[in-house]
């Protein structure tokens, strides 16, 4: 053999022993996987459409988990090994845990998503009339690209609660039949000065009013026929007048429903993904546990997009009650519990997009098709609002997701100076649990129709599952 041959035998063995190979996670499956993917993909398809609000999302994770054997917690009661709870706070977000066969002063595997997405929000005056047309006024909810939300069609959901206490559920636009709804934009004819201004200023928030209807009232000479014809209509069908805007919470939300994207199908398109398809990750691998080792929590939390803010959100002492009667039901000090615990905030990352590679540093990007994507820290500006989980976790991450053979890549959400943004890894770490961030990669995030990898998906959700399976 010459010397130049046995070079490049040791430099490929070189390269296999020392070099970081990143391969497409469909060059990586075990047998029978693919038709895995699929069937998960079907469960996560019909969750997303029974769910568009988080109100809708508790309801769906409900009779999913009842189903499953979970029953409401009550405080006090007796719990053993194998025991399935949950409790709902406030109808917007909700805590599961199976006890495990250790105690809870051996800590617990968490799994922490939101289930709050951007939306429209009406305010709470918001019907009115001008010029014989009635509209809906909005309140963007998160961090939304204004624009990508005129000429779209609509659906509003949501709950109106009278005086009496009575609460009303509405759901107009996803029911067979029902109309939807749209904000109106100007005409390219007319738009000169308009397509001058940047982006973010093209369509002022006060100008995302939602078209409600055009027919006026008949027989009435009266101000604002059409607004009183549109109140008369939700009158008949709710029982409500415009005073019972006032305690209501409606939104308007994308009239998508979940559809495969691609020649291939391959990949999955929707409003909600950000954070529902990590929601679904951490939901299913809870409903799938035997008595775990250690006991298993999956918190689905709400506000996470206005900064978890709230009695629902991941800031409020709400989790921390849960955990509390919990460890109390063994005996256990709740800062023992979490000091010994570990927490994977499963939340979404950017995907590498080549048609904006730019603001992507690549080599530090998720790529869809590369699995669940692990990031060290978030924040902005210097890490700022991160938590920055140790090189420890990290390992041990690394390790668990490899002994379960799940396919995973490390990420990063952008440019160092291109932006940022945070999950709820931050207010976890401060209760003194170890976190790592990780999700699904997902192109045009925060977009009314986002897009994820089916891969990518089912990727997150074993690896939630061995997360809750650790030993």
């Amino acid at each position: 053999m010459s010397e130049e041959m046995k070079e490049q035998t040791r430099g490929e063995h070189l390269r296999k022993a020392l070099l970081y190979d990143k391969k497409n996670g469909y060059d990586r499956l075990a047998d029978g996987e693919q038709e895995a993917i699929e069937a998960y993909c079907t469960g996560y398809k019909q969750f997303l459409d029974a769910g568009k609000t988080e109100r809708e999302c508790v309801d769906r994770t409900i009779a999913l988990a009842e189903n499953a054997g979970f029953r409401p917690y009550v405080r006090g009661t007796e719990l053993k090994p194998g025991d399935k709870v949950y409790r709902v706070n406030r109808g917007k977000a909700v805590t599961l845990a199976v006890i495990g066969r250790k105690g809870l002063d051996h800590g617990a595997r968490i799994g922490a998503a939101h289930i709050d997405s951007p939306r429209l929000d009406l305010k709470q005056n918001p019907l009115y009339e001008t010029d014989e047309l009635a509209f809906l006024k909005t309140h963007y909810y998160g961090g939304i690209r204004k624009y990508q939300w005129v000429t779209i069609p609509l659906e509003l959901h949501g709950v109106i609660v009278l005086k009496s206490g009575q609460t009303i559920r509405i759901s107009i636009g996803n029911g067979e039949g029902d109309p939807l709804f749209t904000i109106d934009d100007l005409l390219p004819h007319l738009g000169v000065e308009q397509s001058k201004k940047p982006l973010g200023e093209a369509i002022p928030g006060e100008s995302l009013n939602i078209l409600v209807g055009s027919r006026p009232l008949a027989d009435d000479e009266g101000k604002d026929r059409v607004k009183l014809a549109a109140l008369e209509l939700l009158n008949r069908k709710y029982g409500i007048t415009e005073e019972d805007f006032i305690s209501a919470e409606l939104c308007a939300v994308p009239a998508f429903n979940a559809c495969d994207i691609g020649f291939d199908r391959s990949l999955i398109g929707a409003y909600g993904h950000d954070d529902r398809v990590c929601a679904y990750a951490c939901l299913s691998a809870i409903l799938q546990l035997d008595p775990p080792e250690y006991t298993a929590v999956c918190m689905l939390a709400d506000k996470e997009e206005i900064g978890s803010e709230g009695v629902t959100g991941m800031k409020s002492a709400a989790f921390d009650t849960f955990m509390t009667d919990l460890c109390q039901a063994q005996g256990v000090p709740l800062r023992a519990c979490y000091e010994r615990s570990f927490c994977l905030s499963a939340d979404v990352t950017a995907a590498f997009d080549p048609n904006f590679a730019d603001v992507y540093e690549k080599r530090n990007s998720a790529f869809v098709n590369y699995g669940l994507g692990l990031c060290k820290y978030t924040g902005a500006r210097g890490k700022s609002g991160a938590s920055d989980a140790s090189a420890e976790v990290v390992a041990r991450v690394r390790r668990v997701l490899d002994d379960a053979s799940v396919v995973w890549q490390m990420a990063e959400l952008g440019k160092v100076d291109a932006g940022g943004g945070g999950t709820v890894a931050a207010y976890m770490a401060q209760r003194d649990i170890d976190t790592l961030d990780a999700g699904v990669p997902v192109l045009s995030m925060h977009a009314p129709f986002e897009t994820v990898g089916k891969l990518d998906c089912y990727m997150t959700f074993k690896g939630m599952k061995a997360l809750f399976e650790e030993v």
